[in-house]
C-alpha cells in the first residue's frame, strides 16, 4: 500500500520532454482553468433558477437562462482549445520520446543487444511509450482540474453550509484508502501485463525472423501455440485487473452515491429546520455531484499515474544506460591509409568475463595487404573483427590505425573507414538501388549503377523489369545466396573504404556464381587493406599472408605455399580435410 516515490520520481523525469512545448502547454492550462470555472457556475446557476421559481432572485426566468447559454457557449469553446493543445503536445512529446528511445537504443553497443530480445525492445518502443503518453498531458491536466474543482467546490460548499459539508467529508478518509489500496493493486497487474505483452512480441518477433526455419521445420503450430498461450496469459491477467477495477468502481459508486443519500436526508432536515433554504440545498446537492466526480477522477489518475511507474522505469533503464564511447580527434573527418597493427591484444566477451577468447594476438598488416585469418570455428576469427569494428572494447593491447590508437579515435569515423561483406548478408526491405545506397546515404545513381557493375551485380539486376527499384522483400528474401552477395560487396565499393574486412561465402555458392563473386571480391580489394576470414582456403591463395589462429592465439603465419611446407601444421591440415572433402564429393 505503500507510494513507489523511486518510481514516481522516474515519471516525473518524462516531464523534460514537455519543455520546448511549454507554450502551448500553458495555452492548454489556460483553456483548462477557465473550463473548469464555468463548470463550476452550473450548480450556482442551477441553484439561482430555484430561487427564481421560489421568487427569492432579483434576475428574471430568462435572464438566467441567457446567462447559463453563454456560459454554456464559452465553456464549449474552451473544452475545445483544452483537448487541442493538449493534444498537440501529447502528440509531439511522445514522438520525441520515442523517436530519442530508437536513437538511444540504435546507438548502443553490441553487448546491449546481446543481453536485450528484440521483442522486448519493440515493446519498450511502442506498448510502454503508450502507456506514459497521457500521462505526460491528459492525466496531468486532469490532476489539476480534479484538483480545482475540489478546492473550489468545497470553499463554496463551505461557504453555503458548513454543517452540511462537515457531513459529507466523514466519508472522505474510507474513499482514499480504497484508493491506495486500488492503485497498489493495478500497478502491480499492470507491468505483469506488460511483461507478457513483451514476451508475445518476442515470440512473433523472433518467428518471423526465422519464418524459414519454422516453415522448414512445420512447426506454425508450435509458434502459434507459443503466442496464442501469451496472449492468453495477457487476456486472464486484464481480467484479474478488471476484476480489481470493477470492485473498486463498485465501492465508489455505492459509498459516494450513497453518502449523496445521507446528505441530501441531513440537508432536507436543515432546511425543513430553517437553517438552510432549498434553493442553496439544490446547489449543494449538484456541487457534492461534481466533487464526487471529482473524486472518482482522481481515482483514476492515481492509477493511470502507477501504471506509467512501470513503463516509465523501463524506459528510463534504456535512456539512462550508457552510450558507445565517441571521442572526437584530429582524425575526425579524414580518410585512413589503412596500416593496421592488432598489438598485444587479450579480450574475453563482457558476458562471460571468465573465458578468455584471444590470447597475445600481435598482427601487424601493412597499408594496402591482404592477409588472411584461418582456423576451426571459435578460434577467434571474428572476434577480432568486432575488435577491430570496436564493437567491443579491449581489456589489455591496442589496435592501432595508422600508428594511432583505435580507442582513441571517433567511433562512428573510425567504422566509416571499414566495410565488411558479411557470410550471411541481411539486406533491407526496400529496393535494390536503397540497398547498394546504404554503403553511401546520399551517393547519385550513377555511382550506384557504377558500383553494381563493378560488383557484377548487373548482370541479374537488368533481368528483373523494376530494375534498381526491384524491392528485395524482408531481409532480401526474394534473391538468391548470390546475387545478395554481389549486392553487399557493390555496397562495400560505393563505401570506398580504407580497410575492407570479407567474411568469405561463396561454399554454399553454385559454380557461376561462386566465379561471378571472386571477380567481385578483386575488384573489391584493389589497393586496399583487406582481411579475409577464410572458409574455403583454395579462396585465399594469393594473399600476402595468412595467419592461423588456434584457440585464441596465431599459431601459425606466412603464405600459402610457406603454411604447406609444413605438413604436419594446422593450415596444411586443414587443405588436406578440405581437399578429400572436395574428391569425396567428386565421386
Amino acid at each position: 500500500m505503500k507510494f513507489n516515490f523511486s518510481g514516481f520520481k522516474e515519471t516525473l523525469k518524462l516531464f523534460k520532454f514537455l519543455v520546448p512545448y511549454k507554450a502551448q502547454y500553458a495555452v492548454g492550462i489556460v483553456m483548462l482553468i477557465l473550463s473548469t470555472l464555468t463548470t463550476l457556475t452550473f450548480p450556482v446557476l442551477v441553484g439561482e433558477m430555484t430561487k427564481v421559481l421560489e421568487r427569492k432572485s432579483e434576475f428574471s426566468l430568462n435572464e438566467v437562462a441567457l446567462i447559463f447559454a453563454c456560459i454554456l457557449l464559452a465553456q464549449g469553446i474552451f473544452s475545445y482549445f483544452r483537448v487541442l493543445y493538449f493534444s498537440r503536445v501529447s502528440e509531439k512529446a511522445t514522438a520525441d520520446i520515442r523517436t530519442l528511445l530508437y536513437k538511444k537504443m540504435i546507438s548502443s553497443p553490441l553487448s546491449f543487444f546481446e543481453s536485450n530480445r528484440v521483442g522486448d525492445l519493440i515493446s519498450r518502443l511502442a506498448s510502454d511509450v503508450s502507456v506514459i503518453q497521457n500521462v505526460l498531458t491528459t492525466t496531468v491536466a486532469e490532476l489539476f482540474r480534479q484538483v480545482a474543482t475540489l478546492v473550489l467546490g468545497l470553499t463554496y460548499l463551505f461557504f453555503v453550509s458548513w454543517k452540511l459539508t462537515v457531513f459529507m467529508l466523514a466519508t472522505f478518509p474510507i474513499t482514499i484508502l480504497a484508493a491506495m489500496v486500488f492503485g497498489r493493486f493495478v500497478r502491480r497487474m499492470a507491468r505483469k501485463v506488460q511483461a507478457v505483452l513483451a514476451e508475445a512480441n518476442i515470440i512473433v518477433d523472433e518467428s518471423f525472423q526465422s519464418i524459414a526455419a519454422v516453415k522448414a521445420y512445420t512447426n506454425e503450430d508450435l509458434e502459434y501455440s507459443r503466442y496464442s498461450g501469451k496472449i492468453g496469459q495477457v487476456v486472464q491477467l486484464s481480467i484479474k485487473l478488471a476484476k480489481y477495477r470493477g470492485v473498486f468502481i463498485s465501492f465508489f459508486v455505492v459509498g459516494l452515491f450513497g453518502g449523496i443519500c445521507l446528505v441530501i436526508w441531513y440537508g432536507g432536515n436543515l432546511v425543513l429546520e430553517g437553517h438552510l433554504i432549498l434553493s442553496n440545498l439544490v446547489s449543494f446537492l449538484l456541487q457534492s455531484l461534481f466533487i464526487a466526480g471529482s473524486l472518482a477522477g482522481l481515482g483514476e489518475i492515481y492509477a493511470s499515474i502507477q501504471r506509467s511507474i512501470g513503463a516509465s522505469e523501463r524506459i528510463f533503464e534504456i535512456l539512462e544506460d550508457q552510450d558507445e564511447i565517441q571521442w572526437t580527434n584530429s582524425k575526425n573527418g579524414k580518410k585512413l591509409e589503412g596500416e593496421v597493427h592488432f598489438k598485444d591484444i587479450e579480450f574475453a566477451y563482457p558476458s562471460r568475463p571468465d573465458v578468455t577468447v584471444l590470447k597475445n594476438i600481435d598482427i601487424h598488416i601493412p597499408k594496402g595487404q591482404k592477409i588472411a585469418l584461418v582456423g576451426h570455428s571459435g578460434a577467434g576469427k571474428s572476434t577480432l573483427v568486432q575488435l577491430l569494428m570496436r564493437f567491443y572494447d579491449l581489456q589489455h593491447g591496442q589496435i592501432l590505425m595508422d600508428g594511432e590508437d583505435g580507442a582513441q579515435m571517433d567511433i562512428r569515423q573510425l567504422r566509416s573507414n571499414i566495410a565488411i561483406v558479411p557470410q550471411e548478408v541481411l539486406l533491407f526491405g526496400g529496393s535494390i538501388r536503397e540497398n547498394i545506397a546504404y554503403g553511401k546515404p546520399g551517393a547519385t545513381y550513377d555511382e550506384v549503377i557504377d558500383a553494381a557493375r563493378r560488383a557484377n551485380a548487373l548482370e541479374f539486376i537488368d533481368r528483373f523489369p523494376e530494375g534498381m527499384d526491384t524491392l528485395v522483400g524482408e531481409r532480401g528474401v526474394k534473391l538468391s545466396g548470390g546475387q545478395k552477395q554481389r549486392i553487399a560487396i557493390a555496397r562495400a565499393i560505393l563505401k570506398d573504404p580504407a580497410i575492407l574486412v570479407l567474411d568469405e561465402a561463396t561454399s554454399a555458392l553454385d559454380s557461376q556464381s561462386e566465379v561471378l563473386i571472386q571477380e567481385a571480391m578483386l575488384e573489391l580489394m584493389k589497393d586496399r587493406t583487406s582481411i579475409v576470414i577464410a572458409h574455403r582456403l583454395a579462396t585465399i591463395q594469393h594473399v600476402d599472408k595468412i595467419y592461423v589462429l588456434n584457440h585464441g592465439e596465431v599459431v601459425e603465419s606466412g603464405t600459402h605455399d610457406e603454411l604447406l611446407s609444413y605438413p604436419e601444421g594446422i593450415y596444411a591440415n586443414l587443405v588436406k580435410l578440405q581437399f578429400n572433402a572436395l574428391t569425396a564429393k567428386e565421386i
